[in-house]
């Protein structure tokens, strides 16, 4: 083979049977290798083949699943998204709509108030036989003052004589029978509320729920925020939304709501905001509110002196209002800081934060003011009559024709629960209490409660809107005359006898006479709950209504607990699944009182004595009457004083502004270096520096007015206003019929304003903090007046930062001729004016005309007119006539004096009047009885002006002689030597 052979050699040698053996015998076992190995090749191709197909098989399953998820989701994106279009589309024609019956009822309104204004006795179209039935003033609560809030009924006041009741249930059947009712509910009902965060008070607003905030930025469109919410009322609660844009806050019932269709209509017609619109710029606090004991509400207060509630479906939603209302807190009268940390805040929190029980206790507050705070800040509420504030009893002597402030006898002890001050009646609750044996329920000593919606009505039944709500309460039907509160003293003796009456007062015991109709009563009411006896011994009330005795162990030992469902946190709601059991549970909670939030949980400290905070009082040596005479350069006289001396103040100062319109700037130094060192003492300083520009005459072109006045005004008080920070100063009497801004550091004009189509007469401003916004208050020769709005930001009048176009809020009319006298009272939400002819006309901050006080036949031109918080208007007529009215109208005194009045003032609480004229005496007068207290040193010229210092220890009188004097004043001195007997 290894020679050359040819290839059919080759093939025939393969095929012989020699190599075939051959080849068996040597390469048998290495065929059969190959042969294996090539079937193991296969079967490894084969699996692989098939796990390549089944993976791509697994691929290819999984796109396809991948597929139709991305399908799905694609189709559920659509359907969202087309479900979010038409939820928004309804929105937007949600709100179209209401704002067109916004529009219609604001048109409607608008034209019945043209009507008004032109059928009235004072209107073109008037006559006295078309004059409109008046109604009452009807008050609200925001903290401190007695009429705040105040709303206006246009219906006339009912008087009812006689009859009606209360619900049998809750006044009339035994008390173990309405127990019956309860016990089954307690196993269900019990949740424990009580572990809510408390939330820091400190720290920055803008990181207080981040959250909140990250879905407030997230939301774009013209609504930030959208809710539902139940709109609280008196005697009604509406279900509706809550919108909020940027600026403006809105409500819209839900009138196919089957709740809202079965209300009556009676009742509808007094609630306000169905279709409610109200702007940021107007609201001034923001509480947070309980609601059926549940943390869900919010009480929002407007510049108006209004309020409105709504209750939300959690706490979540809550917070989440508060993030898109703006940082005004509670207000500006508790000494808080105004941010949504404090809106949020619990009760305790803000009695902690709060400086009123310190003011309370140097006396800088009244006792009525004090408790006005505590029930505010408690969850009180005028909106809620489930929630209304509560006031003690005082006075226990109602039958004696004359009554002795003096004697402690005729008052109650405040240590004591009402329940508990009959010695017979608080045994049978001590007796019961030691004695309750029912598993089911807590024992407990009474099971009515103090307050409640029944009570409240009962108490106001003679007032509409009150009226009404009782009728509809009892089923529009009066019932049983001798069930109906007809008598003061008997309603104290049930109070004092009856097992199943432990009721408290209202706040309209004390300073609303028209519930009564006896303006004297409530008179004597107040002075009672001012007086000493009950000051020593309020705190103890307090501790049993709003402090550590109200609960636990103490509430036990005082005789002093309640029925377990009237407390906040003895009940979930939200856990109650079952619907009947959770409306039983409600309906409970609205029939049979809410005690208000726990304040605090040590004992309340006691009001300081008149004798710690005023000790020269009661010294055989008082102080000297005059404290200082400051005499201008300029001699001409001081035709306006303002005395801005809050401690707040960066340069608390007396402002002075002569008849020549030289004003002058001295700086307030205070009376305590006076009272402390003698004239002789080099360490003495003056309580007021004069201007250092009028003293050295130089600069004196930064403290003149410059611009002309209309040749026939005759300068007076009247013509200006200085703002509550001292930086600015507002002047009338303008020939070009414009109220002009000056600025007191330069003298520089900063604003003119136009709106009157004659001569601006006289200006008014509005109680204000430092800085704050306020209204000014203008009246003309063309007898209209104009309610403008001062803006405490950009120091101007107007709502905006423009100072070229501004309009007022509102147009006054009324009046034939010249406006000679005006006031506002943002507190009441009042505007009374007088004018040349008279007569003197109230309206709304709204420009609505309320009604007229008529005083007797001789006060027919009035010059100065002053209104107190309190409901009081002194007016002062022409050829030395003294009128006191009411707030609703009613007359409640009059006076001739023989001195030609020029300027007069009000103390803070309205019970002192200050006079001063040509005769240059200044003379203190009691406003009730309109009585002469005091009579100051006479002075050797005429008296054009008077101011009082913050604290009322001095009072500032501008002379015609050009120069201002000082007297020392104590209202308390003259408070305790005359309140012997009333």
């Amino acid at each position: 083979m290894k020679s050359s052979s040819s290839v059919v050699e080759l093939v025939m040698l393969l095929c012989s049977q020699e190599w075939q053996n051959s080849i068996q015998k040597n390469a048998g076992l290495a065929f059969i290798e190959l042969v294996n190995e090539g079937r193991l090749l296969s079967h490894t191709m084969k699996d692989h083949l098939v796990r390549v197909a089944n993976e791509a098989e697994f691929i290819l399953s999984r796109q396809r699943a991948e597929d139709i998820h991305k399908h799905a989701e694609f189709e559920s994106q659509c359907a969202q998204y087309a479900a979010e279009k038409r939820d928004e589309e309804k929105m937007c024609d949600h709100l179209i709509r209401a704002a067109k019956y916004r529009d219609h009822v604001t048109a409607t309104q608008l034209i019945q108030k043209i009507i008004n204004i032109l059928t009235d006795k004072h209107g073109a179209w008037g006559s006295s036989a078309l004059s409109r039935p008046r109604g009452v003033l009807a008050p609200g609560l925001l903290g401190g003052r007695p009429a705040e809030a105040a709303a206006f009924r246009e219906e006339p006041l009912r008087i009812h004589a006689l009859g009606a009741a209360l619900k049998a249930a809750a006044e009339n059947a035994p008390e173990e029978d309405v127990l019956k009712g309860k016990q089954s509910i307690r196993s269900h009902a019990l949740g424990n509320q009580n572990s809510e965060s408390e939330l820091s008070l400190d720290g920055d607003d803008d990181t207080l729920s981040s959250l909140e905030d990250k879905e407030l930025e997230n939301l774009t469109g013209p609504v930030n925020l959208s809710t539902g919410a139940q709109l609280v009322a008196p005697a009604v609660v509406i279900k509706g939304t809550l919108s909020i844009t940027a600026s403006e806050l809105y409500f819209e019932v839900d009138e196919e709501e089957p709740s809202f269709k079965k209300i009556d209509p009676k009742i509808l017609a007094y609630t306000e905001g169905l279709h409610g619109k109200w702007l940021f710029t107007e609201i001034r606090a923001v509480f947070s509110r309980r609601y059926l004991l549940q943390n869900t509400a919010l009480e929002i207060f407007m510049a108006n002196r209004t309020a409105v509630m709504f209750n939300f479906p959690d706490a979540a939603t809550v917070k989440k209002v508060v993030h898109s209302l703006p940082r005004v807190g509670v207000g500006t009268n508790f000494g808080l800081p105004q941010t949504r940390r404090i809106s949020l805040a619990s009760p305790k929190q803000l009695f902690k934060a709060s400086n009123m029980t310190q003011r309370w206790q140097r006396r800088e507050i009244s006792n009525f003011e004090y408790l006005i705070f505590l029930n505010t800040i408690s969850g009180r509420t005028y909106n809620d009559i489930n929630q209304y504030p509560v006031f003690p009893w005082v006075i226990t002597n109602y039958d004696s024709e004359e009554l002795d402030l003096t004697l402690p006898s005729n008052y109650r002890d405040l240590s004591k629960p009402i329940g508990a001050l009959n010695p017979k009646r608080a045994a049978f609750f001590s007796e019961r209490f030691e004695t309750w044996e029912d598993d089911q329920v807590p024992k407990f000593h009474y099971g009515t409660h103090y307050s409640t919606s029944s009570f409240t009505l009962m108490w106001l039944i003679r007032m509409e809107p009150f009226t009404t709500f009782f009728l509809n309460f009892q089923g529009g039907k009066f019932d049983h005359a001798d069930r109906t509160f007809s008598s003061v003293s008997r309603a104290w003796r049930n109070c004092q006898r009856d097992t199943s009456d432990v009721k408290e007062l209202i706040p309209e015991f004390y300073y609303l006479p028209e519930m009564f109709t006896p303006e004297e009563f409530v008179r004597i009411n107040r002075l009672a709950l001012e007086s000493d006896f009950v000051s020593c011994q309020l705190h103890q009330w307090i501790d049993l209504i709003f402090g550590y005795k109200q609960q636990g162990p103490e509430a036990s030992r005082a005789l002093n607990v309640f029925y377990y469902l009237t407390y906040e946190g003895a009940v979930n709601l939200s856990s109650i699944t079952d619907p009947m059991l959770r409306e039983a549970v409600e309906a409970q909670i609205r029939s049979f009182g809410q005690t208000p939030c726990q304040l605090l949980i040590e004992p309340h400290p006691p009001r300081s004595s008149a004798m710690q905070v005023t000790p020269l009082m009661f010294t055989e040596q008082m102080q000297q009457d005059v404290i200082m005479v400051l005499k201008f350069p300029s001699n001409s006289p001081v035709a306006h004083v303002a005395a801005n001396t809050q401690p707040g103040l960066s340069a608390p100062s007396i402002i002075t502004v002569t008849a020549n319109r030289l004003f002058a700037v001295n700086r307030w130094h205070g009376l305590a270096g006076h009272q402390a060192s003698s004239v002789q003492d080099p360490q003495y300083q003056l309580p007021v520096e004069i201007d250092p520009l009028i003293a050295s005459n130089v600069g004196t072109h930064r403290r003149q007015i410059t611009d002309l006045l209309d040749q026939s005004i005759q300068v007076h008080t009247q013509c200006f206003i200085i703002t509550a920070d001292n930086r600015f100063i507002l002047v009338c009497g303008f020939w070009d019929k414009s109220f002009r801004i000056y600025s007191t550091d330069s003298g520089r004009l900063t604003q003119i304003v136009f709106g009157h189509r004659d001569v601006v007469t006289c200006l008014a401003r509005s109680e204000s903090y430092i800085g704050g916004d306020c209204y000014i208050l203008s009246g003309s020769r063309d007898a209209t007046l104009l309610l403008w709005y001062w803006n405490g930001k950009t120091c101007s009048v107007g709502e905006t930062s423009s100072t070229e176009f501004v309009t007022p809020r509102a147009i006054l009319t009324g009046h034939d001729c010249e406006i000679t006298c005006a006031a506002v009272c943002a507190e009441l939400g009042l505007v009374i004016s007088g004018s040349k002819e008279g007569p003197c006309l109230i309206h709304s901050m709204n420009g609505d005309l309320l009604r007229t006080l008529e005083g007797p036949a001789s006060c027919l031109r009035p010059r100065l007119i002053q209104s107190s918080t309190e409901g009081h208007c002194v007016i002062y007529y022409h050829q030395g006539n003294f009128c006191v009215f009411s707030v609703n109208g009613k007359l409640l005194g009059h006076m001739e004096v023989e001195e030609n009045v020029k300027t007069m003032l009000l103390s803070r609480d309205g019970q002192y009047l200050l006079t001063g004229g040509d005769g240059g005496v200044l003379t203190v007068w009691q406003v009730h009885d309109l009585k002469q207290l005091f009579t100051y040193p006479g002075c050797d010229a005429g008296i054009r002006s008077m101011a009082m210092s913050h604290d009322q220890r001095c009072i500032i009188t501008g002379m015609a002689s050009g120069s201002i004097v000082l007297f020392y004043n104590d209202f308390n001195r003259w408070h305790h030597e005359y309140q012997t007997r009333y």
